[in-house]
């Protein structure tokens, strides 16, 4: 058996490429061994069968944007029980639009740039993208978010009104949002620069208490429905090249 040598060695090889050529290719999930997709260039081959996706292109993998629907009392990026811990290949959502070629590069260095508290479940962002990032934080301010409020107790004659304007929070009056009824016990809010805590507090200051908080939207962006109904908590999707929040 001959001795072990590097896959990008063996790309090199076999496809006339230049080391830094296969390394790319590898890297950016365009070659096979025996049939399994390996992104490690210096993965030791011997006689394995070692393939390149007719499809390769030399274009740099764009980072990654992934859309989780994270269940509650899942943090969203800290402690052993986070949510960048439920991203992984075999919790991708059947239905997921976007067509994006799944890669392991994928879920390393993510990060969440909208807060979301604990016992919240919903839509959670998790990006490899600083133009993402920046958008979402700079931003955060002009981009709404959609949220189901599961609440129980009698809300105050006009508790309603002052949900959508009335307000204040942390010391500092709320500027106007969208608050309407879904059935008896839910609330639908249409907020933009929403604060940990914010939600629960508005609601006790009308004589509700808030039992759930669900988010469903952030901007124009979605938590996603399939031919199957909505992506389940615990599942993920990409967001697709060219969707924007």
């Amino acid at each position: 058996m001959p001795d072990p040598v590097r896959l990008s060695h063996r790309v090199s090889e076999l496809f006339g490429l230049s080391r830094a050529e296969a390394e790319q290719f590898i890297e950016n999930g365009w070659v096979s061994v025996d049939g399994q997709v390996i992104e490690m260039p210096h993965h030791k081959v011997t006689v394995e069968r070692v393939e390149l996706d007719p499809n390769a292109r030399r274009e740099a993998v764009e980072p990654a944007t992934i859309l989780l629907h994270k269940p509650a009392g899942i943090n969203a990026i800290y402690g052993d029980k986070s949510a960048i811990t439920l991203v992984t290949p075999a919790t991708r959502w059947a239905d997921d639009p976007s067509g994006e070629r799944l890669l392991r590069r994928h879920f390393h260095r993510l990060t969440s740039p909208v807060p979301m508290d604990v016992e919240a479940s919903g839509l959670l962002v998790l990006t490899q993208d600083g133009r993402v990032w920046r958008r979402l934080t700079e931003d955060a301010g002009l981009i709404e978010h959609e949220y189901v409020v599961e609440i129980s107790g009698e809300i105050a004659p006009d508790g309603l009104d002052r949900l959508n304007h009335g307000l204040s929070f942390n010391g500092r009056t709320l500027p106007p949002c969208k608050v309407s009824w879904q059935n008896e016990t839910r609330l639908r809010f249409a907020i933009k620069g929403v604060q940990d805590g914010q939600l629960r507090d508005m609601c006790t200051q009308v004589g509700l208490t808030l039992v759930s908080i669900r988010r469903l939207r952030i901007g124009k962006v979605a938590l996603g429905k399939g031919p199957n109904g909505a992506m389940p908590a615990g599942m993920w999707r990409y967001l697709p090249v060219g969707e924007k929040f």
